[in-house]
């Protein structure tokens, strides 16, 4: 009995000792709390003057160096602006020349088409045709074959009689051409109305249908010949236009994947290049206030560091305070666990207290968390039937059960989660991609309008264009004829002048005169008149001696030689004038054909642009329904998993929490009852 009553006193103190630990940890000196929580403070203020120090230093650093750094980096930036600049612009010319190659190639590709359709229409007339005339011909030369033979074997009475005879007489009113006489001759045989009187030999009509014969079959053979030439010219046109089509095929599918490449390049270029003039103006910004900024900082560091100096004196001072044995003395005097105490009471207990105090461990836990397995024990242990061990047991199970249900829940909140998880990431991804396809739908819409009024200012610019050109040309023409008339009359005016200045050196200055080519000459003599009147009367005076009036001549070739050289002048500028009007003419016919061949690439560009928009447009709105759908479907399954799940993972932490509190209160009223055969002692602490 002794024995017995030792080992129970030694299982309650074990289970009083811990409850004295738990209490005595609850009743740590406050004092040394504060003195650890300021020397950690200390510590934080310490660490973080370090890290605020490394990052000044770095900054001061950069400070230093930003001339040179900073300065390369605008540098950089200014120097790659222009070159990307550059890029963007050969890149979209590159892209025009493409597009205008591919409307070339899908404009040739069309011709080609249509070549091959017309061909093939023509061809199904023209063999249509052969086949009617070649079966009309063929049934003639049947028709005479059979009516030669028939006449030739002496059955001409019995022959018109048959349906090749009535085919013959239409032959013979509406067939080749022949003689009238053998016409007659034919067309009276075949009636079978000859007169009594004359009856034509079967030799000369068997001739006549033999000529008709050998007509129709050299007809039928040229028109055969014709049909078979016409297929494989035929075949031969489809062969090269098919390989043709094949060879633009190839090179649209090529060039558009070109422009395709390339619009992502320009693309990408100009991103890279708003981001380059974006960071350089970032740059000199900060450039600009990089000593301000700098100089700033200082002031603001030393400050920085001036406040942390005092924040470190003022914990040093109030740890000192604290840990003053003065303090410590006051401290355990006035303040409750401070000092530290704790004494033993020794209670003996018997079995109702036992199953008393496990009850109203049960009871304390039901009150907290309702259950219905606490329920039952408690049920079991306000009984006087059932002992200890099946309570124990009852208690076993139930922490069993406990356990398992804890699990379940468990599982179920992993599957909620994960599924929840996973359910809103499709969700989420959904909402993006018809987010993402709405932007599409509404940038191709905005894409195809774009292009559609790109397309009308091309057409009206072209238009526009060639008006221009056919006025230039009208106004060249105009131009060069007039220029051409003006070199004509000033030519003839040359050539006047230059006789006239000739003519007066022949008088003037005979040795400058220039003589005319000689020629031949016919004379007619004319009579002598001889006056037998009256003697004359005394002469007049007679003038003086002639005086070349060389001066005044030479005033005037020299008027001519001016007038000779203006014409020259004038001539040679207008020559300069036509030269320099033609070459700015043919200029601007080549700008105008290079114009309006890139205003026609560019309606091919924007023409497959507005396509492939269309084409994107009808896959976006085909995609926004699909995902619409899908995304509904996910809402469904999204809010029948809410159903499933809500509760359990709002409770769950409170399930949790209530079964960890049901366990750990039949731990203990299982550790009470184990006990129950047995006089125990009590250890609790108590506070002095």
């Amino acid at each position: 009995m002794l024995l017995s009553l030792f080992a129970a006193a030694h299982a309650a103190s074990v289970i009083s000792v811990q409850e004295n630990q738990d209490s005595t940890q609850g009743r740590a000196n406050p004092i040394r709390k504060v003195v650890v929580m300021l020397q950690n403070m200390q510590k934080k203020v310490t660490a973080e003057g370090e890290k605020e120090q490394a990052l000044f230093d770095k900054f001061m650093c950069y400070c230093k160096n930003a001339d040179s750094t900073l300065g390369k980096s605008i540098g950089d930036a200014e120097t790659k602006i222009p070159e990307v600049a550059t890029a963007i612009e050969e890149g979209a010319a590159k892209k025009v020349q493409l597009e205008d190659e591919v409307k070339s190639a899908i404009s040739g590709r069309a011709e080609a088409k249509d070549a091959i359709a017309k061909a093939t229409a023509l061809r199904e007339k023209e063999a249509a045709a052969f086949k009617k005339e070649s079966g009309e011909s063929k049934t003639n030369i049947a028709a005479l074959k059979g009516a030669i033979s028939a006449i030739s074997n002496g059955m001409s009475g019995g022959f018109l009689q048959t349906n090749t005879a009535m085919v013959v007489r239409k032959m013979a009113l509406a067939g080749p051409n022949m003689e009238d006489t053998d016409r007659q001759e034919l067309l009276a045989f075949l009636s079978g109305k000859q007169s009594s009187s004359y009856m034509p030999k079967s030799g000369e009509i068997t001739g006549i249908l033999k000529t008709m014969e050998d007509e129709m079959s050299k007809t039928l053979a040229e028109i055969t010949a014709d049909e078979n030439a016409s297929a494989a010219s035929f075949k031969e046109l489809v062969a090269a236009k098919s390989k043709e089509i094949q060879a633009l095929t190839s090179a649209i599918e090529t060039k558009s994947k070109r422009v395709g490449n390339l619009a992502i390049e320009l693309v990408m270029m100009k991103n890279d290049l708003t981001d380059t003039e974006a960071a350089l103006i970032e740059d000199q910004k900060f450039y600009a206030d990089l000593g301000k900024n700098c100089k700033t900082k200082a002031a603001e560091w030393d400050e920085i560091q001036q406040n942390r100096a005092l924040e470190m004196v003022a914990l040093a001072d109030t740890i000192k305070i604290l840990n003053d044995d003065d303090a410590l003395e006051l401290f355990k005097k006035t303040l409750p666990g401070a000092a530290g105490a704790s004494g033993f009471l020794q209670l003996a207990v018997n079995l109702q207290a036992i199953r008393d105090k496990a009850l109203a461990v049960i009871v304390k836990a039901q009150k907290a968390h309702p259950s219905t397995e606490i329920g039952f024990v408690a049920l079991a242990l306000s009984g006087k039937k059932i002992g200890f061990e099946k309570v124990i047991v009852l208690i076993d199970d139930m922490v069993a059960l406990l356990g398992k249900e804890q699990g379940d829940d468990d599982a179920k909140k992993d599957y909620c989660t994960m599924q929840l998880d996973a359910v809103d990431d499709k969700k989420k991804g959904l909402e993006q991609t018809l987010s993402d396809l709405v932007t599409s739908i509404e940038d191709a819409k905005e894409g195809i309008s774009t292009c559609t009024s790109d397309l009308k200012s091309l057409a009206a610019g072209i238009k526009a264009l060639d008006k221009s050109v056919a006025e230039a040309t009208e106004q060249r023409q105009e131009e060069h004829s007039d220029h051409t008339e003006l070199m004509a009359s000033d030519n003839s005016a040359k050539e006047i002048l230059n006789f006239a200045k000739n003519r007066l050196n022949k008088f003037y200055n005979p040795k400058l005169y220039k003589a005319a080519p000689k020629r031949t000459l016919e004379f007619v003599q004319v009579s002598a008149h001889t006056n037998h009147g009256d003697a004359p009367e005394a002469a007049p005076e007679a003038p003086k001696a002639f005086k070349k009036k060389t001066e005044e001549s030479g005033g005037v070739v020299a008027m001519i030689d001016l007038l000779v050289k203006d014409l020259d002048k004038e001539m040679q500028v207008a020559a300069v004038d036509e030269k320099n009007s033609q070459k700015e003419y043919e200029g601007m016919m080549s700008d105008a054909a290079a114009k309006r061949a890139e205003d026609s690439k560019s309606i091919t560009e924007k023409t497959s642009q507005k396509a492939q928009l269309e084409t994107e447009l009808e896959e976006s709105i085909e995609g926004k329904a699909s995902s619409t759908k899908e995304l509904m479907a996910t809402l469904e399954y999204t809010s029948s998993l809410h159903k499933e799940c809500d509760w359990l993972l709002k409770n769950f932490d409170i399930r949790k929490e209530a079964r960890a509190s049901e366990v750990d209160a039949l731990g203990k009223a299982k550790a009470v009852l184990s006990g129950a055969n047995f006089s125990l002692l009590q250890q609790s602490a108590l506070r002095r």
